[in-house]
């Protein structure tokens, strides 16, 4: 007899063999399926579960939020010229001191210098005519009296009177017109003064010459904008950071609060700074939503330049005398326990290959951790609090300083 014959045999279907020969296919199926299962080589067989434990701690720490920024003059002046024109002169070179009123450049005047002339000679020639009206008055004003006292004695006729009138008031308006005619000639003689004295491109404020786009015999076109020539810190011992906070972040940043920045380069140091505003305004680049912060530090040893990338850290909240756990034992969980064998699956499938003992994750909630009380893992559920990135505060808990929760688990030989 075969082995397959002896097979069919102790299963009971020899009696069947030729009239329903397809019980013998599915026994050989059901029966590879239990070998499979007997012999399926287990990863937890032979090995021994250690578990990776840290001690629960009190002490405090630090709530930052980390932004990134550039490091600016408090006050901060660009300098242009009202003026269009040829530079001629410029008087002032990169990181020159100034004062309120130093000479940054000048422009060429030539022109304005001869309009000038032309209107000076213009008021001379206005006041001329003033004097002339005014003469002309006089004489207007004595022959309209003398005319007076002729009609009243009856010897001047009353034509005659009416035309002395007449002259008389065509004197006044004619000594006004020359009077108007000199305050437009003097108007315009002190518009080109103005422009002469705007040719000459003053400071407006105490501080450091950080830019100049100005060369002797540049042309200045100030008719559609007015070009940046000089661009002046006002003072750079008192510096600013502008900082972008992250949407995510912007509300826990608040006026007042205290931080600290780095430069790269003073990759040593560390600087103090306090938020001294935070701005509404979003700014958005490349679908990343910022708020600019700014923070007031002080540079008065001036190791801080315009423009340096600075990272900074900002306090946003202090926890003090706190009971600490490990993030890691947050993000704990053992591997869940088999449920029963018919619970999980069903079928044919479901009685002869069951789920194994160990398979499957444990799914880590954040709200309890894993305790190693007299050897074996405890679940202890906890209310947590702030956290700094390393370590998270617990609020309530079942816990104690010295108490092992657990972070990890190794399989060991």
């Amino acid at each position: 007899m075969s082995e397959r014959d002896e097979l069919s045999a102790k299963l009971g279907l020899g009696a069947h063999r030729k009239t329903r020969p397809g019980w013998v296919k599915y026994a050989l199926i059901v029966v590879a399926l239990a070998a499979a299962w007997v012999f399926y080589p287990r990863g937890d067989a032979g090995g021994v579960m250690r578990y990776v434990t840290e001690p629960v701690t009190r002490g405090g720490f630090d709530v930052l939020v980390t932004a990134t920024g550039s490091i600016e003059p408090t006050e901060l002046v660009e300098i242009s010229s009202e003026l269009s024109g040829t530079i001629e002169t410029v008087e002032v070179d990169f990181n020159d001191p100034v004062e309120i009123g130093t000479v940054l450049a000048t422009l060429d005047t030539a022109k304005l210098q001869a309009e000038r002339a032309v209107r000076e000679a213009s008021v001379g020639a206005a006041r001329a005519r003033i004097a002339v009206a005014a003469a002309s008055l006089n004489e207007a004003r004595a022959s309209y009296l003398r005319g007076e006292e002729l009609i009243e004695r009856g010897v001047e006729s009353e034509e005659v009177f009416i035309a002395q009138q007449a002259a008389y008031a065509r004197a006044q308006a004619e000594l006004g017109v020359a009077e108007a005619d000199l305050a437009l000639a003097e108007a315009n003689l002190q518009s080109v003064s103005v422009d002469i004295e705007k040719s000459t491109i003053v400071s407006p404020v105490r501080g450091i010459v950080l830019e100049r786009d100005a060369d002797p015999g540049q042309i200045v076109a100030a008719s559609l904008s007015a070009p940046i020539l000089f661009t002046v810190a006002e003072d750079l011992a008192q510096m600013e950071l502008q900082a972008d906070i992250d949407e995510a972040d912007i509300g826990l940043v608040a006026v007042g609060q205290r931080a600290q920045f780095t430069v790269e380069a003073h990759d040593t140091r560390v600087f103090p700074a306090e938020i001294a505003e935070v701005r509404f305004s979003p700014e958005t680049t490349e679908g990343v939503v910022t708020y600019k912060a700014i923070l007031a530090l002080d540079n008065s040893d001036m190791a801080l330049r315009p423009g340096m990338t600075a990272t900074a850290d900002i306090v946003v909240a202090s926890v003090t005398d706190a009971l600490l756990v490990p993030n890691a034992a947050l993000r704990y969980a053992p591997p869940r326990v088999a449920e029963a064998a018919q619970g999980e699956r069903s079928g044919l499938i479901g009685l002869v290959m069951p789920r194994r003992p160990g398979a499957g994750g444990g799914i880590a909630t954040g709200k309890s951790v894993w305790v190693l009380r007299d050897g074996a893992p405890t679940e202890v559920a906890v209310v947590p609090g702030q956290t700094d990135g390393t370590v998270t505060e617990i609020l309530q808990g079942d816990l104690g300083p010295g108490d092992r929760v657990i972070t990890d688990q190794v399989e060991e030989d």
